[in-house]
């Protein structure tokens, strides 16, 4: 298991795909906010699922993420769209509505970075998220991310475009 200072991220259980799928998945608002792909109905036990266990891949790595004081799953985090031959990734990262607002996600950012750029040898980590989402923007800058630009009306949210900011960091300037 990687461990940050709060949450630790560690293999997916079979245990944790039906928490997973239902608090964060089958909420439709809230994915549909964190997916560019459109929601659609499926079950837990899906193949489909985008939180179904599966084998290491070489272009993801998915985590489930759970709180060091109690180890209860807090919800998920990956590095996916690994490119190694650029070592470029990106990052992304979900948290149960229970654990929202307890100041994980920068936690959580810091071991995706320590992975990515200590353990996979990643040369940038890129995150996007919507130009409303300050909680993330605030996770993401407190980490060391720094905003690189905005992609305007590039995400369709609930009936409306919606502007994607994009965020980087190098390896250089990663801090341990």
């Amino acid at each position: 298991m990687l461990q940050g200072h709060t949450v630790g991220l560690r293999a997916r259980h079979e245990s944790d795909v039906p928490v997973l799928h239902t608090e964060l998945y089958n909420d439709v608002a809230t994915r549909s906010r964190a997916d560019n792909r459109p929601w659609r109905p499926l079950s837990s036990g899906s193949a489909a699922s985008p939180f179904a266990v599966c084998d290491p891949s070489d272009g993801a790595a998915c985590f489930s993420v759970v709180t060091l004081e109690r180890d209860e799953l807090a919800g998920e985090a990956l590095l996916w769209g690994i490119d190694n031959h650029n070592r470029s990734a990106h990052l992304g990262l979900a948290l149960r509505p229970a654990f929202r607002g307890r100041g994980l996600s920068t936690d959580i950012i810091r071991v995706l970075c320590w992975y990515g750029f200590g353990v996979r040898g990643m040369q940038r980590l890129q995150l996007e998220t919507l130009s409303d989402n300050d909680a993330m923007l605030r996770a993401a800058e407190r980490a060391g991310f720094v905003r690189e630009g905005t992609l305007r009306r590039a995400a369709w949210v609930d009936g409306a475009f919606a502007d994607q900011v994009v965020l980087g960091m190098l390896a250089e300037e990663w801090k341990r």
